[in-house]
C-alpha cells in the first residue's frame, strides 16, 4: 500500500499542475490529462481538510469548551 501524501505536497503538485496549464506549450490531449489529474489533487485536498475540520469539531464537543477554529 503506498504511503498517502501530506496535504503540503498535494498542494505543491497542484501549484506545478497550475503553472503547466496557465503555460499554453501543451497539446490539447497533454492539456486535458494535467487537468484531469489537477481535479484529482483538489477532491484529495478537500477530502484532506474536511478529516481535519471534523476532528477539530469532535475534539472542541469532546473538551465542551467554546474555542474558536
Amino acid at each position: 500500500m503506498a504511503k498517502a501524501k501530506s496535504l503540503e505536497t498535494a498542494f505543491e503538485e497542484l501549484e506545478t499542475t497550475i503553472a503547466a496549464l496557465e503555460s499554453g506549450d501543451l497539446s490539447l490531449e497533454a492539456s486535458f490529462k494535467l487537468y484531469a489529474d489537477g481535479m484529482k489533487l483538489v477532491k484529495y485536498c478537500n477530502d484532506a481538510i474536511d478529516k481535519v475540520e471534523k476532528k477539530m469539531i469532535q475534539l472542541k464537543a469532546e473538551d465542551g469548551e467554546d474555542h474558536e477554529f
